[in-house]
């Protein structure tokens, strides 16, 4: 499965920034050793369902941890028996567009 989420604190810093805690989450992310890549908006991760959701409660964990209150945005691609499909849904997009 691919799992695109978002994660903020309802607070930011004293300039209304949330970079410092979404990175904390982001560090969780990386250390995991699944497959992902963070964009501007979310941070996508691949895996087994139970490996990744319990990557995205460890990066809440993190957030949560400088802020009482955590925004979660989720949305997953549920299809199993794939793999190796967060490059290779956008190759095949970008196949369609040479084409």
């Amino acid at each position: 499965m691919i799992v695109a989420f978002s994660i903020s604190p309802a607070a930011g810093d004293e300039t209304g920034g949330v970079s410092e805690a979404v990175a904390e989450a982001i560090r969780v992310v990386r250390a995991s050793g699944l497959p992902n890549e963070t964009n501007a908006m979310f941070t996508n991760i691949e895996g087994e369902w139970d490996e990744v959701m319990a990557v995205v409660k460890q990066a809440v964990d993190a957030v949560t941890a400088v802020s009482p209150r955590v925004g979660l945005v989720l949305k997953a691609d549920i299809r199993p028996g794939y793999t190796g499909q967060l490059a290779a849904k956008v190759e095949r997009i970008e196949q369609a567009l040479s084409d």
